[in-house]
């Protein structure tokens, strides 16, 4: 039994630790992140109050300037 809740102990705190999916945001089009990586641009901010960060494809074309 104690095996059993070591184990069970370890793989919730992998499932905390490892990277998992990302938070969606911008109909799917943008991923909610502390900065921006290269090629992206901040479009709007995440409910998380992240930034939202799109593809500069995706950005619509009024507000890439």
């Amino acid at each position: 039994m104690k095996i059993f809740m070591l184990t069970l102990a370890v793989l919730l705190l992998l499932t905390r630790i490892t990277p998992g999916v990302t938070e969606r945001c911008w109909s799917q089009r943008g991923s909610c992140r502390e900065k921006c990586i290269k090629n992206e641009r901040v479009y709007i901010f995440c409910p998380s109050g992240k930034l939202c960060c799109v593809k500069l494809l995706d950005v619509p074309e009024w507000s890439r300037h």
